[in-house]
């Protein structure tokens, strides 16, 4: 691998339209860097090179491998600095922080090996999550089961 010249998050913005009138220049533009394309009732998309899409899908795995080797040296200290990275995880037990430790580096080195992030945000995000019930006091609440299952109208209806 080379080391490539940094690249500027967004080189330039252009409207949708422009990318449809000049899309050779546009074009041009996005071989110098990202160009963001703006759409009036729509997302904002970015274009960018292959090139550029490929270093940036081969930085994160190189990210990830790095991770996975760092928690590899002192996994207990890692776990514990979780909370310098996400301050929300200091709702979680010491022992959750570890499992949540390990799965956010597991799901890390998968989604960004096969180039699919979903993993990665999905583990971040229901961490986040039950660190946030935990925060509104709903860690050690009992649930009452029901023997029999009970009709209920449907909230729709009202």
């Amino acid at each position: 691998m080379s080391i490539a010249t940094p690249r500027p998050a967004v080189t330039s913005q252009v409207k949708s339209s422009e990318l449809s009138r000049n899309s050779a220049e546009v074009f041009h533009a996005a071989e110098r860097g990202p160009v963001l394309v703006t759409r009036r009732d729509a997302e904002p998309l970015v274009l960018t090179s292959k090139a550029a899409a490929d270093e940036t899908d081969q930085v994160l795995s190189a990210a990830a491998s790095l991770i996975g080797v760092a928690v590899m040296v002192d996994p207990e200290v890692f776990a514990q600095r979780l909370t310098d990275a996400f301050p929300w995880a200091a709702a979680l037990s010491e022992n959750e922080r570890s499992l949540f430790a390990d799965e956010l580096v597991a799901s890390a080195r998968a989604c960004f090996s096969l180039k699919q992030h979903n993993l990665f945000l999905g583990t971040l995000n229901g961490w986040r999550g039950t660190a946030e019930a935990y925060a509104a006091g709903l860690r050690n609440t009992t649930n009452d089961w029901l023997d029999v299952a009970a009709e209920v109208a449907d909230p729709r209806a009202s």
